[in-house]
């Protein structure tokens, strides 16, 4: 094994070091985001997201720390919209998708903290990718490490996002098809090449694969917007008996396959339901943005990514997306029951979920470790 400059770690894997990613609802130190900006993705130069934003942040700061990253221009109208106990931290980024771009922080059992820095391309680069460039969202994970003087790990030429796989801290990772698979993607690599490399830098046994997610035009199907790890052994899925609701085919497949799964320990998953909205979302008459050649156009009528899947423990919280739909409380409650040793908190978010995300897209986790 050899140490580089900037601590980037070549020669060794996670796996042959002992490092892996801890699942969402093991101890978090403190939750990292980034500040939207983008005036081609957000209405009204983002003033209506970043209200959402803050609101997110300063939600997840009741149960952990959080930190916010900015575009240097930005430092000063971020830090006027945010708490003095919430950390702002210049670091040039080219939008706000934490969860995508934000190192996936890796712990082993001495306590040691490091990251790994996946290849990002906007979630499909020149064949398919939602904007250009994407250079300093690829780039923000090693400045991330190096400013916290972590190690990395570096997936060069394999292409990844945070919220297109989930763990349980027990080896067993939870992804999607029809994202890993994407020709946008590692067009390169087949199921099992993809499966391995997973399993190799997240330090994983079993790699647990639904067919479809419920974002095709998107992120081409994270499961973070379908499905989750609730505890070992349990998951949470998006569900829909409403034949006319868009996601109504993802989510009946998605909770068939999750049903007769077993995970890395043997055990057969219990999956719990978690109800879509009433209503699909749609971008409204007055949703419009600053047209440009370099991100993805949006237009009055599309059907948004809303779902209540897309939440984040944090700790003894959970911070749950909410539309103004008959169904809001109905989430509230099935995630009560389904965690009932957390505080299930719901935050608006339909100006987050209008520009292609929600809670879980914007906010990246790191572990507490042990001192």
């Amino acid at each position: 094994m050899s140490l580089l400059s900037k601590g980037l770690l070549t020669g060794s894997t996670p796996k042959q070091n002992g490092f892996f990613m801890p699942a969402e609802f093991a101890p978090i130190e403190k939750v990292w985001m980034i500040w939207p900006y983008r005036a081609d993705n957000w209405r009204q130069q983002a003033k209506p997201a970043k209200i959402a934003y803050a609101a997110v942040a300063t939600t997840i700061k009741r149960f952990c720390d959080v930190a916010v990253l900015v575009n240097p221009n930005d430092f000063e109208t971020c830090r006027d919209y945010l708490p003095d106990d919430i950390e702002v931290i210049s670091m040039p980024s080219n939008d706000a998708w934490a969860r995508d771009i934000v190192p996936t922080f890796l712990i082993n059992d001495d306590g040691e903290l490091r990251g790994c820095d996946w290849t990002f391309n906007a979630w499909g680069g020149t064949y398919d990718g939602l904007y250009s460039p994407w250079d300093d969202d690829d780039k923000l994970a090693e400045r991330l490490c190096d400013y916290l003087d972590i190690k990395r790990y570096r997936t060069e030429g394999f292409v990844m996002e945070g919220g297109a796989f989930h763990v349980d801290g027990e080896g067993t990772v939870l992804t999607t098809r029809m994202c890993l698979l994407s020709n946008g993607r590692n067009p390169h690599l087949n199921e099992n090449q993809i499966a391995n490399t997973l399993k190799t830098y997240l330090n994983a046994k079993k790699v647990l694969w639904i067919d479809d997610g419920i974002d095709p035009d998107e992120t081409t199907g994270h499961i973070d917007d379908l499905a989750c790890f609730a505890r070992p052994g349990e998951v949470v899925c998006l569900f829909t008996e409403d034949l006319d609701h868009p996601f109504y085919a993802a989510t009946q497949k998605a909770y068939r396959q999750l049903s007769a799964m077993t995970d890395a320990k043997g055990r057969t998953l219990k999956v719990h339901k978690l109800c879509c909205t009433k209503h699909p979302v749609t971008l409204p008459y007055n949703y419009q943005v600053t047209q440009s050649d370099h991100a993805k156009s949006r237009h009055m009528g599309d059907v948004c990514i809303a779902s209540y899947a897309n939440f984040l423990i944090c700790n003894d919280g959970i911070i749950v997306p909410q539309y103004d739909d008959i169904n809001d409380d109905l989430a509230i409650q099935q995630l009560e029951k389904i965690f009932p040793k957390h505080q299930v908190v719901g935050v608006r978010t339909k100006e987050i979920v209008f520009g292609g995300g929600n809670i879980h897209c914007i906010t990246q986790q790191q572990p507490a470790v042990n001192a």
